[in-house]
């Protein structure tokens, strides 16, 4: 659950429990300083807490390096369909944080450059393009269209590769994107608000009952999906 901006959110997200919560560091109505990022993370301790995630506009090994030990993180989620070339430096200088690179798709497409950014990070996170927008725009992706283009490239990079699936999901439809990609992960952020930066906490809830229930339904030995 990404896009935090006040403490009682984050609360609610790891007492519903959601795998990651993440805070974002690049631009837009969500814009956290590290150091609010770090009283919102605060409360966040033990073995079953949250991974703290953080959303990054560039990979920048100086910029996200800092907030990294700032805040702390665990993640950090780097846009930017450049960045294969420094995610492996990002790697080296931070081996401790994991790198979830962001492609946005366009008319029910990956771009050409997700080959490569799933093998450098071995995490890819698919958002739907909005001009101007990193996230959190509330827009849904073609999960049937894209099935077919992620099922080969997914196979190219092998088996180490983890999908995290984004772009307008919400309680309503979370199951559906489950069963049509197969994501490890599912990331929220306008799908459970009430206001921008506000989380409603039933919605909270309600997306991680679905999240929970499409697993169930899946028969399949997959790994568990994560909110």
């Amino acid at each position: 659950m990404c896009g935090m901006t006040r403490a009682e959110d984050v609360a609610q997200a790891a007492l519903v429990g959601a795998d990651y919560v993440g805070c974002v560091f690049a631009s837009g109505v969500r814009l956290q300083a590290a150091a609010q990022a770090a009283q919102l993370f605060a409360a966040l301790d033990g073995p079953a807490a949250p991974r703290r995630v953080g959303v990054f506009a560039s990979a920048d090994t100086v910029e996200v390096g800092a907030i990294a030990g700032a805040v702390p993180l665990d993640v950090a989620q780097v846009h930017g369909d450049s960045v294969a070339a420094t995610i492996g430096a990002l790697q080296t200088t931070l081996p401790s944080l994991e790198i979830w690179s962001v492609v946005r798709c366009r008319e029910g497409r990956l771009p050409a450059v997700a080959a490569s950014l799933w093998r450098a990070a071995k995490t890819l996170l698919l958002d739907a393009h909005v001009p101007g927008m990193l996230g959190g725009t509330g827009v849904t992706l073609p999960w049937q269209a894209l099935a077919d283009d992620l099922q080969a490239v997914r196979a190219a990079v092998g088996p180490a590769a983890r999908l995290v699936l984004a772009g307008g999901l919400t309680p309503d439809n979370v199951g559906s994107a489950i069963a049509a990609l197969r994501p490890d992960i599912v990331d929220v952020s306008s799908g459970v608000e009430r206001a921008p930066g506000i989380k409603d906490h039933g919605r909270m809830r309600a997306f991680a009952e679905a999240v929970r229930a499409a697993d169930h339904a899946i028969a399949s030995p997959l790994p568990r999906h994560r909110s």
